[in-house]
C-alpha cells in the first residue's frame, strides 16, 4: 500500500525566527525561500507543518 504524500513550500524566512523554528524548517528539509519538499504525511510531519505554519504552504496533499 502507497503511504501519502504531501507537498511543502516555504513561503517565508527563517531570519528573526527562534531557533526552534530554524531547527524544525531544516528538519522538515527546507533551509531556503521558495525550496519545495516532497514527504510523507505523518502525524510527526502535520505536527512540524503546525509549528511553522507561518513559515510554509502545502501545494498538494490536502
Amino acid at each position: 500500500m502507497a503511504s501519502k504524500k504531501i507537498t511543502i513550500e516555504q513561503t517565508g524566512s527563517a531570519l528573526r525566527r527562534s531557533p526552534d523554528q530554524r531547527k524544525t524548517l531544516i528538519g522538515l528539509g527546507l533551509n531556503k525561500m521558495h525550496k519545495v519538499r516532497v514527504l510523507d504525511d505523518t502525524s510527526s510531519i502535520r505536527g512540524m507543518i503546525n509549528k511553522v505554519s507561518h513559515l510554509v504552504k502545502i501545494v498538494d496533499g490536502e
